[in-house]
């Protein structure tokens, strides 16, 4: 079940890697406290108005569910169920969307790594679901079990990265059906980070949140959010058997869920932004009270998957304006519905790690932050519209999640006085350079970036002349040098291989796999 390292050993071995460790600092951010004014384009009565159009949909058009199980649920619960459209009075979608806890606490192996969530706390998870990589040598290709494992050893890595998410790549040497046992071991073995389960079919599901019971008990699981789920939806205004079933295996196991309508603006909403945002809204209402439906009070994430569509050729677009507008109205519905949301990250549609590529990132990363999300999914590694993962840019995307977590702190005041002081000890035409609250505060004064270069061109070319893409790629090489297994206890690393091994035998390898976004 191992992954080895794809990059090659450096010498010296385990007293080596620790030598170098000391050399930086990988202990994880803590979750992000938010501390910047927030970007909310909308009044009272235009957050009325989306709210009110969506209950309008809600009531008047309905919602498909494509699941029995669904139907018979909300006819319990007094919902107006004709065929598969369930048609939710306002009242009763209020009623429910109460219960959704506002924030809450995710438990990761190491209780170091513990998220507060929810509220202005938000944290950073890499992107998922790539069918292709571009590799430690930038070769596009399909990925492998070893390749998913080194993404993992870079998430833990990464100070900004507050999960290993889950199949960050597919896998391709393992037969689709056992893919998802192998992901979430992948995920757990490799980082003590919190981390995503597979919502690919339920029995899949339930998978994960058994291999979650052997990790920290059933009892735990009861009371403590491990592990996220993430369902989405058929925009418009479909929600189908295979998500609505691991909605109910995370629900009914208190797990949180991301609740996702797949937005592809123009495509499969109105070509207009208010409109587009009030028909996403109320899907994920929908969503969002079914979970509550299937047990009050578990934890649900108001979620979304946001591009817009080119119609030029249909294709998807990220960072887009429109996107980023989209994102600062769902930040504010959200906030009116006290409830947690997730959002998409660094996204990028470039073929390569280039300037487009960089551009889509940046546009997408500060839109969000200023949108205040809470769960900030696919923050390292997408590119070419989610088909690959790039090594060198999940490095780069990691270190720019750092500099938003840093920006959105806000203004540091603790040293006002000192550096007042050291403004009189400088006086008129001299430098600080060598002053002692320089010298105490020039790590943490100013952000320093490692992936960029601010040399002059002279001594850039002198060292090689190295562009970013390379610089990333050599950064991955030398942090899986580096890289230190956390200490995953014995009898729980042997009972989650021996669970896997057993659900191997009894599940065909045959099986069909539904992609999770």
């Amino acid at each position: 079940m191992s992954a080895p390292d794809l990059a090659p050993t450096r010498r010296g071995g385990r007293g080596a890697r620790r030598e170098m460790r000391a050399q930086h600092d990988f202990t994880m951010l803590p979750a992000l406290k938010r501390n910047l004014p927030l970007t909310e384009p909308m009044d009272a009565e235009q957050i009325a108005r989306i709210d009110a159009a969506s209950m309008a949909i809600l009531q008047e058009v309905g919602v498909v569910f494509r699941d029995p199980i669904a139907l018979e649920d909300w006819r319990q619960a007094g919902a107006d169920v004709r065929g598969e459209t369930v048609y939710l009075d306002e009242a009763l979608v209020r009623s429910l969307i109460s219960t959704i806890p506002s924030s809450f606490t995710y438990h990761a192996r190491n209780p170091a790594n513990n998220l507060p969530f929810g509220k202005d706390r938000s944290i950073f998870v890499p992107m998922t679901g790539a069918p292709y990589l571009r590799d430690l040598d930038d070769v596009r290709r399909n990925p492998t079990l070893d390749d998913l494992a080194n993404f993992h050893k870079l998430s833990h890595m990464m100070p900004s990265m507050h999960s290993s998410a889950h199949h960050i790549v597919e896998p391709y040497d393992h037969a689709i059906s056992h893919r998802h046992l192998r992901i979430t071991y992948s995920s757990m073995k490799y980082s003590d980070k919190t981390f995503m389960g597979m919502t690919t079919s339920p029995k899949n599901a339930e998978d994960v949140l058994d291999m979650a019971a052997i990790l920290f008990g059933e009892d735990f699981l009861e009371t403590h959010p491990v592990v996220t789920g993430n369902c989405n939806g058929n925009s418009p205004l479909v929600w189908d058997e295979t998500m609505l079933g691991a909605m109910r295996a995370f629900a009914r196991r208190n797990q949180p869920v991301l609740c996702s309508p797949f937005v592809l603006g123009g495509a499969n909403t109105p070509a207009s932004v208010a409109p587009t945002v009030a028909q996403l809204n109320a899907e994920a209402l929908s969503a969002l009270a079914y979970t509550q439906v299937i047990r009050k009070g578990t934890p649900a994430i108001y979620g979304h998957y946001l591009a817009t569509v080119s119609m030029k050729s249909g294709a998807p677009m990220a960072g887009t304006p429109e996107i980023s507008l989209m994102n600062f109205m769902i930040g504010q519905m959200a906030r009116f519905y006290d409830v947690p949301w997730r959002t998409s990250n660094t996204l990028g549609g470039s073929k390569t790690f280039d300037a487009q590529a960089g551009y889509e990132s940046a546009t997408t990363l500060m839109a969000v932050m200023m949108a205040g999300a809470n769960y900030i999914w696919h923050s390292a590694g997408w590119n070419e519209a989610g088909m690959h993962c790039s090594t060198a840019k999940f490095v780069v995307d990691a270190e720019q999640c750092a500099m938003a977590y840093r920006m959105a702190e806000g203004i540091r005041w603790d040293d006002f006085d000192e550096a007042l002081a050291a403004v009189r000890d400088v006086g008129p035409g001299g430098h600080y350079l060598g002053h002692p609250h320089t010298l105490e505060n020039f790590e943490r004064g100013f952000f320093m970036p490692e992936m960029f270069d601010n040399n002059s061109i002279e001594q850039w070319q002198a060292e090689g002349a190295v562009e970013t893409n390379e610089r990333g790629l050599k950064r991955a090489r030398h942090l899986l040098n580096e890289y230190e297994e956390p200490h995953l206890d014995p009898a729980k690393n042997e009972a989650l291989l021996d669970y896997i091994a057993r659900r191997e035998r009894e599940i065909p390898a045959a099986d069909a796999l539904n992609q999770d976004y």
